[in-house]
C-alpha cells in the first residue's frame, strides 16, 4: 500500500462525514467509549503517529505526545484529519521500503504503515457514522486491499469491507468466531 491509499481512504471519510459536520457530534457511538467528535478525533491522530513511528525508526524511544482536541468544532476535526492524512502519506512515500518503524506489535514497512492508516480511517468513521445512525461503505477495492494487508489469514470473501469490520471486531458474521480490535 501507498500514500495514495491513504489519501483516497481519508477522502472517502471526509466525503462522508463532511455533510454531517452540522449535526451534533457530542452524541456517543454505540459499543464504544467514544463521541462522533472523539472517534474523528482519534481518526487523525492515528495518522500523525504511524508517520512519527515511520520517522522514528523500530525503537519506542520517543517522547511524543499527540493529540487532536475532540472538544474542537467539526470542520476542524475534518481539517486535522485530512491534515494528518497527507503527512501519513507524504511520510509513507518519502521513506524506502526497506525502512522499519516501530509499531507494539511489530516493526512495520512503509506500506504497513499506509495500510495501518486507511485500516484506522475507514474503520473509524463507520464508528462515527453508526454513532450519528448513518452507514458508512467505501470502495470495496480499498477495502479488500486493507484486509489483504492486515489480516492475510482471513479470507475477504464477496463484502471485504464486512470482512475488515468483523476482523477489527465490529461486527459478527455467522460461523465465525467474535474478532477483538
Amino acid at each position: 500500500m501507498r500514500g495514495d491509499d491513504v489519501q483516497t481512504a481519508a477522502g472517502t471519510a471526509l466525503s462522508f462525514l463532511q455533510p454531517h459536520a452540522v449535526r451534533d457530534w457530542s452524541v456517543s457511538v454505540p459499543g464504544l467509549d467514544f463521541t462522533v467528535a472523539s472517534v474523528v478525533a482519534h481518526v487523525g491522530q492515528g495518522p500523525l503517529w504511524y508517520a512519527l513511528d515511520l520517522t522514528g525508526g523500530p525503537a519506542d524511544d520517543a517522547a511524543f505526545e499527540i493529540k487532536i482536541r475532540p472538544d474542537a468544532w467539526p470542520g476542524a476535526l475534518l481539517r486535522s484529519l485530512r491534515n494528518a492524512a497527507h503527512l501519513c502519506a507524504t511520510t509513507v512515500d518519502s521513506h524506502p521500503v526497506t525502512t522499519r518503524g516501530f509499531h507494539p506489535f511489530g516493526a512495520a514497512d512503509p506500506s504497513g504503515f499506509a495500510a495501518m492508516a486507511c485500516g484506522e480511517i475507514l474503520v473509524h468513521t463507520y464508528d462515527a457514522a453508526t454513532g450519528l445512525g448513518e452507514d458508512f461503505r467505501p470502495d470495496q477495492r480499498l477495502a479488500r486491499r486493507v484486509l489483504t494487508w492486515l489480516f492475510p489469514r482471513h479470507a475477504p470473501g464477496t463484502d471485504a469491507w464486512t470482512t475488515l469490520l468483523w476482523a477489527h471486531g465490529r461486527l459478527d458474521l455467522p460461523n465465525a468466531p467474535r474478532q477483538c480490535d
